[in-house]
């Protein structure tokens, strides 16, 4: 595709993104490979969640450029960015579904709201999204009879009904039992081979994480301080990163938020 890699179907390029006068990505340089299984990982508020809206198209970058498959999502108008979403599927981090209406209806939605497919097929449809998750038979259950497990991989099957060629997952792990979450991350990666899709997920869960992703990112101060495979982030030599892999209370990041000295907040003035 022109202005971007062929091996890579997302690219951001030099790209700068704030909140206010609070700057979140600063320049940033960083490529999701076609068919890999990407992780974005670091401390909380970096910035990680921040780049699948703007690969989504919910916010705009300040500066730089998002590319899609070689377009830049930045200037595109609604109809040109609602077809670009159509290629992509959000996992959103504690699924979303709507309360209303049942497990089968909540699959049945971006077909009925995209697609003029017959009742049919969008039955048969929903029913193999369903059967790939392994809920099938929790096709009538309503969003309130689930559990967290189980409400996230509903929502994962709905995030697959458009077969699109990018999943996205925010924090897939967060509030998971540890055989819920073991089979979440199995679903990523068995999901992202057998259909042939390109993952980008955001997680703090380093075992699972570094257990199925190809290329692990991490974020830190608006930057990327590392990228590449699981085990050249596991033995980088940078504090960061090694604080960060490694869970250390005292590092680069600091526990304390910047502010006035102990000393100076204590300090009373003594008056005669």
């Amino acid at each position: 595709m022109p202005g971007s890699p062929p091996d890579s179907l997302v690219e951001l390029r030099h790209l700068s993104f704030g909140y206010g006068e609070r700057l979140i990505l600063d320049g940033v340089n960083l490529t999701v490979p076609r068919g890999k299984v990407t992780a974005l990982m670091g401390a909380s508020g970096g910035g990680k969640t921040t780049i699948l809206r703007l690969i989504g198209g919910q916010i705009k970058a300040q500066r730089g450029q998002t590319l899609f498959d070689g377009q830049d999502i930045t200037p595109m108008d609604q109809p040109a960015l609602y077809r670009v979403r159509r290629r992509m599927g959000m996992l959103f981090q504690f699924g979303a579904l709507f309360a209303d209406l049942d497990v089968f209806e909540n699959v049945a939605f971006p077909l009925r709201e995209h697609t003029d497919l017959p009742e049919a097929l969008i039955r048969d449809v929903v029913l193999m999204k369903l059967n790939a998750v392994g809920l099938r038979g929790a096709r009538s259950l309503m969003p309130s009879d689930l559990s967290g497990g189980m409400a996230r991989r509903v929502a994962l099957a709905r995030a697959m009904a458009l077969d699109p060629e990018l999943m996205m997952y925010d924090e897939p792990f967060a509030g998971l039992d540890p055989i819920s979450l073991g089979t979440a991350a199995r679903l990523i990666r068995d999901l992202n081979d057998t259909m042939g899709l390109t993952s980008i997920f955001v997680s703090h869960d380093i075992e699972q994480t570094f257990a199925i992703a190809d290329q692990v990112i991490i974020l830190a101060n608006g930057k990327i301080a590392t990228q590449g495979t699981p085990d050249e982030v596991r033995h980088s030599t940078d504090p960061l990163v090694y604080q960060y892999v490694n869970a250390l209370p005292d590092g680069p990041v600091h526990f304390h938020y910047p502010g006035p000295t102990m000393a100076q907040d204590f300090d009373v003035e003594v008056r005669a």
